[in-house]
Order: C-alpha cells, then sequence, then structure tokens
C-alpha cells in the first residue's frame, strides 16, 4: 500500500483535473454545453433508454435531466418517442444530427488532447488511459452509490 502523502497527493491531483475539464468545455459550441455533451454521449455510450436512467447515469435529479433533454431535443439531437412496453414513458434516442454532433466533438477533443500532449510518447498516452481506467474501476459504478461517504 501507498504512504499516505501519496494518497494526499493524488487527491491534489485529481482536484486538478479540473482545469482540464473546463478546457475540454471550453471548445465546446456554445449551442452544445457541457450538460447537453454529457447526455448525448451517455445515450451514444449506452444506447436508447428512458429518462430515469438517463438521470441515473448522469447521477442528477430528473428535474434536472429532463432541461438537459428539452435542448438536445429541440436542437434535433436527441429524439423522444413512446415507450412500447409503458405508453406514459419515453425512450430517448441519438438522432443522425447528434451523432454527427458527437462525431465532431469527438474529434475536436482528441485534436485538443494531442496539441497539448504533443511531447508525450504513445507509451506515455497509453499508460495514463490504463491508469486512469485502473481508477475509475476501483471505485466501481459511483452513480450506484451516490450516497456513499469518504472514511474519515
Amino acid at each position: 500500500m501507498a504512504e499516505r502523502s501519496q494518497y494526499e497527493e493524488l487527491a491534489r491531483q485529481i482536484s486538478a483535473v479540473g482545469a482540464v475539464k473546463r478546457g475540454l468545455a471550453r471548445m465546446l459550441p456554445a449551442e452544445c454545453p457541457s450538460g447537453s455533451a454529457a447526455v448525448l454521449a451517455l445515450v451514444d455510450r449506452y444506447g436508447e433508454m428512458r429518462m430515469s436512467r438517463l438521470a441515473e447515469l448522469l447521477a442528477v435529479d430528473t428535474s434536472v435531466t429532463s432541461r438537459h433533454v428539452a435542448h438536445v431535443v429541440e436542437r434535433g439531437w436527441l429524439e423522444r418517442s413512446p415507450d412500447p412496453e409503458d405508453g406514459r414513458s419515453r425512450i430517448l434516442r441519438l438522432t443522425p444530427a447528434g451523432q454527427d454532433l458527437l462525431d465532431g466533438l469527438g474529434r475536436r477533443t482528441a485534436d485538443l488532447f494531442a496539441h497539448y500532449l504533443k511531447d508525450w510518447s504513445d507509451e506515455e498516452v497509453g499508460q495514463l488511459n490504463t491508469m486512469l481506467a485502473r481508477l475509475r474501476d476501483s471505485f466501481g459504478d459511483c452513480r450506484a452509490h451516490p450516497t456513499t461517504r469518504t472514511p474519515a
């Protein structure tokens, strides 16, 4: 097990990753704020779903999710259709325009990382990807336990 000071430094470094996230958010088009991009990315990744599932994946209240969904539906990036299993519910599905937007955002994000990490080797970028995935996996599905507290 690592020394406590290493965990403290890790906490500082993870907090500082906020600067990277803000840099990524700045490259989003004005009509697609980060909440909208997150909605589209999750529907793309997990496939069509109900609003309640999307709210769970976003780890936010259904009312917040509803506002994000309304925004992307108005722009034609997502569609809502009746759930064949429950006519009161709606199924959210990415549209071709939404997929095109996501594809463009993916290219822009990759270009941004390529620019800022141009002096990194392929191996170093691969190591970072591996370690970040391992860190995320170590926490498990944080969305499944949103009220879990860190031990004192």
